[in-house]
């Protein structure tokens, strides 16, 4: 029986097998993104620039432009007595979620922390002072991207965590947003969104100061900027679009990987894509993708990205399921190939986050488990990693000789200075020995 996603199949005996799954993978690729993007490249080039020259002036112009909001720059930040308030008007049993997901996120990052646990002389670990959080504008609060941000860094020690979202809700922040920022501490929260809020923390402006590093997910125009400003401060990847891959054999629940699908399709944008060795799962899959994709509240959005972005792939084989999938690096890779579902996550090399078992959706490591849901997009989980609590420290090389140590080693100091023609270098240590 065919269904409204049937073109989302691509089978390895099928013509054009191959042609098919270049294309999927290049609509994931960075490479590709990045061909694509050279006008809005540009646009963000301009708008970093001009945030650099002009400072507040400028972040106001593109604030109006973007974001149809007049703001002058006493109006960027929210004042501490509006963060204080909208925390008092948090419900009251989701302020109790909050607090669980803060204490899993903060117990599983402090567990991770490498900063704390060295014991060798010749480096010394210490936090970032200052860090910017890009929090996205979504018709909804996204107050997990808070937590899987700031938490990492308040583990790490940085002393100052910067919140930037876009005006969106009221001309200002979601009040969940707000609560959630003041519950954790953060009190420099600013109604700011897009290139210019990115470029806003990396040079500094009047009223807003520069930060050592930015992290957060967000659309082009954001990862753009992160891009452009790399150097003036650190970033942490291109996070976004979203999208998960599932590896998945004929013992996975086809209702299940569907349900994963559509979890990451409704994003808007978002991908969900299935390779598996077996057709007949695929087929169900498809099935399910047809029952379940009209009942979602955002439906539309969901089978259009499905549409757009997604598929499923059948191999011949579970090695070359395998290595398909890392090939693709995914951001969220689900393993649901029942028994074998460890033995088979132990062969997968790239992916930002990988979750095993059928009791795994993305959805636990969204919200509860402890690992940062920001990660890696566009196939960059091949050098790109998670944010981690290790991403908000810096290391300092630690040397310290003695005379006898020195005399010991300046032959051969000498000898590699004189062969690079750097006569001082080499006199740098004859003095100390003369």
């Amino acid at each position: 029986m065919k269904t409204a996603f049937d073109e989302l199949l691509l089978t390895a005996s099928a013509p054009g097998f191959e042609q098919r799954m270049q294309r999927l993978r290049r609509e994931h690729s960075m490479s590709e993104f990045l061909k694509d993007r050279a006008e809005l490249a540009d646009t963000v080039r301009q708008i970093v620039s001009e945030v650099g020259r002009r400072g507040d002036a400028a972040v106001a112009e593109y604030t109006e432009r973007f974001d149809r909001i007049r703001l002058s720059p006493k109006e960027f930040r929210i004042p501490q007595d509006a963060l204080a308030a909208a925390h008092a008007q948090l419900d009251a049993t989701l302020l109790e979620t909050l607090r669980k997901a803060i204490a899993n996120i903060r117990r599983y990052q402090s567990e991770i922390f490498i900063g704390n646990k060295n014991t060798h002389p010749g480096i010394r670990y210490l936090p970032l002072k200052r860090v910017g959080v890009c929090i996205p504008g979504a018709s909804a609060p996204l107050p997990s991207t808070v937590m899987m941000t700031a938490i990492p860094a308040q583990v790490a020690g940085v002393r100052d965590i910067v919140v930037v979202s876009p005006p969106r809700w009221q001309g200002g922040i979601h009040p969940v947003i707000l609560g959630l920022c003041y519950e954790l501490g953060i009190a420099e929260v600013y109604r700011l969104g897009g290139a210019q809020a990115v470029a806003a923390l990396a040079w500094g402006t009047e009223t807003i100061g520069k930060v050592d590093k930015i992290v957060g997910p967000g659309h082009d125009v954001v990862q753009l900027a992160k891009k452009e400003v790399f150097g003036l401060v650190d970033m942490d990847s291109f996070a976004g679009p979203s999208d998960v891959l599932i590896v998945a054999n004929a013992q996975a629940n086809p209702a299940w990987v569907a349900a994963d699908m559509l979890s990451q399709a409704e994003h808007d944008p978002g991908a969900g894509i299935v390779v598996t060795d077996s057709l007949k799962f695929a087929r169900a899959v498809l099935a399910e993708l047809e029952q379940q994709a009209p009942r979602l509240d955002r439906a539309e959005a969901a089978a259009r990205c499905l549409k757009a972005y997604s598929g499923i792939v059948v191999c011949e084989t579970m090695d070359a399921v395998i290595a398909w999938a890392n090939d693709f690096a995914a951001e969220h890779l689900q393993v649901q190939c029942g028994s074998a579902s460890r033995a088979v996550a132990e062969k997968l090399i790239n992916a930002g986050a990988i979750f095993i078992g059928p009791f795994t959706p993305v959805a636990v490591g969204d919200y509860w488990a402890g690992p940062s849901h920001t990660l890696p997009t566009r196939q960059t989980s091949k050098y790109f990693s998670a944010v981690t609590s290790n991403d908000f420290i810096k290391s300092s090389s630690i040397i310290e000789y003695s005379h006898t140590e020195l005399a010991a080693a300046a032959e051969d100091i000498i000898r590699l200075a004189t062969v690079e023609g750097l006569d001082a270098h080499a006199k740098s240590v004859k003095k100390r020995l003369e």
